[in-house]
């Protein structure tokens, strides 16, 4: 089997048995609940994302600064950068217009609040100001940015050391051929960490399916349904058409090469932790240079909230409707500009979807005791709107590539090139010659 079927099977059963232990409906003080649920199951899902997450720091270290050492000898890193960043808030923008207009279709919020009388209390976190955000980008401290998982300040480094390094003569080369090899290890340590893909999931599908209140997805079922179906289309149509018309691309071979990514992040629920396995298919599997992939990769982890604008999009207008607030066109203007900006401002911040909807809420003077009223099927949307966050960092940087000619048309066209199989399927290459 490929890696793809493997990871769908680990997820299927695992669905499976969280749902079987769901309805068994064991006590907390039970053998199943104590030493299989949150015992087995819930230390193997973690210990598989704590596998991923090790990667994050010091792979966006050592290719970012490779790559900035490349682009930065031939002068491309403003170009680059430039275009990154502007399609990044470009489909975000697209995003939380698309999710705002399919939410005032369709009014999720009316129901509700015939159904919902006194929303969940919510205390949100204080964002941080765009003086402090501006500040944080620039690490005073680089060996503390890494350890704390300071995405932004890691990136900002990273750029900087690597336009030295292509300044720096001799003693630069030498220094780019060993973090060259570096990169190249840690690429084979990341194909050795996704074998375990299917039995990590496998585990964060089990604790899911015994957790998934199916009580609360019923009581919110349009909302949950109209930010799912905004998604959908913003994944199957939006991006595929930017694809196309920027690239001239086939967004089918796209997606096709994109669903290992895809999977993971929807499992995992997080950007960062599968950025390892999302930079490794770009490069791989898609063909992208190491050049664009690992400056474009770990930016849009940081920055892209595609999905998370859809969210916000799709749950001020269900928050507006469920405490009978009207909102004008200024207002939505206002929700489209927050959500979009709010993308940079707050991405190194926990719990980075609630803050940006405090701040959205804020903005159009909105209670935000209303995000209480979402929080119970926002696990299963996080999962959702991760695999379209991911999907838009793999299309933004395969766009950015084709405009700079730094896409291999034989991998991309390729459907078998940086695929991972079981190795006893593995063809022989005596065989193959």
């Amino acid at each position: 089997m490929n890696l793809t079927t493997r990871i769908l099977l680990g997820m299927g059963l695992g669905l499976l048995v969280g749902f079987a232990l769901q309805w068994a409906d064991f006590s907390a003080e039970h053998f199943i609940s104590v030493y299989l649920t949150y015992g087995l199951f819930d230390a193997g899902g973690t210990i598989f994302i704590n596998l991923l997450k090790m990667m994050v720091v010091p792979l966006v270290l050592v290719s970012l600064t490779c790559g900035a050492a490349s682009l930065g000898a031939t002068g491309k890193v403003g170009r680059l950068g430039g275009k990154a960043i502007g399609l990044y808030l470009v489909t975000t923008a697209i995003a939380v217009t698309l999710a705002m207009t399919m939410a005032l279709v369709i009014e999720p919020g009316v129901g509700a609040s015939q159904a919902d009388t006194e929303p969940p209390s919510y205390i949100g976190n204080k964002p941080p100001s765009v003086k402090q955000v501006l500040i944080d980008i620039v690490p005073d401290n680089p060996i503390a940015s890494m350890a704390n998982g300071a995405m932004l300040q890691i990136i900002a480094f990273s750029i900087l050391l690597g336009i030295a390094i292509s300044k720096a003569g001799e003693q630069g080369k030498r220094f780019r051929s060993f973090l060259d090899d570096i990169n190249e290890t840690f690429m084979k340590l990341i194909t050795m960490l996704i074998e375990l893909a299917p039995y990590g999931v496998f585990c964060l599908m089990v604790t899911l399916g015994v957790k998934v209140g199916l009580a609360e997805i019923a009581k919110l079922l349009t909302y949950f349904m109209t930010v799912v179906a905004t998604l959908a289309i913003h994944m199957t149509i939006v991006y595929p058409l930017l694809l196309k018309s920027l690239s001239g691309l086939s967004p089918l071979t796209y997606m096709k090469k994109m669903r290992e990514p895809m999977l993971v992040a929807f499992s995992t629920s997080s950007s960062g932790a599968t950025l390892p396995v999302t930079l490794r298919t770009v490069k791989n599997r898609v063909g992208v240079s190491n050049n664009v992939a690992s400056f474009a990769i770990p930016l849009g982890a940081t920055i892209n909230m595609d999905g998370t604008a859809i969210m916000q999009g799709v749950a001020t207008v269900f928050i507006a409707q469920y405490f009978g607030y009207e909102l004008g066109a200024d207002a939505l203007l206002m929700v489209v500009l927050t959500a979009t900006l709010a993308s940079i401002g707050t991405a190194a911040v926990p719990g980075v979807g609630l803050i940006m909807l405090a701040m959205v809420l804020g903005q159009v003077g909105l209670p935000v005791e209303g995000i209480g009223l979402i929080i119970g099927v926002d696990r299963l949307l996080d999962m959702m709107r991760t695999a379209v966050n991911v999907t838009g960092d793999g299309m933004v940087a395969t766009t950015i590539a084709a405009s700079e000619g730094e896409l291999d048309l034989e991998v991309f066209n390729d459907p078998e090139a940086g695929r991972i199989i079981e190795p006893e399927t593995e063809p022989d290459r005596q065989d193959l010659a």
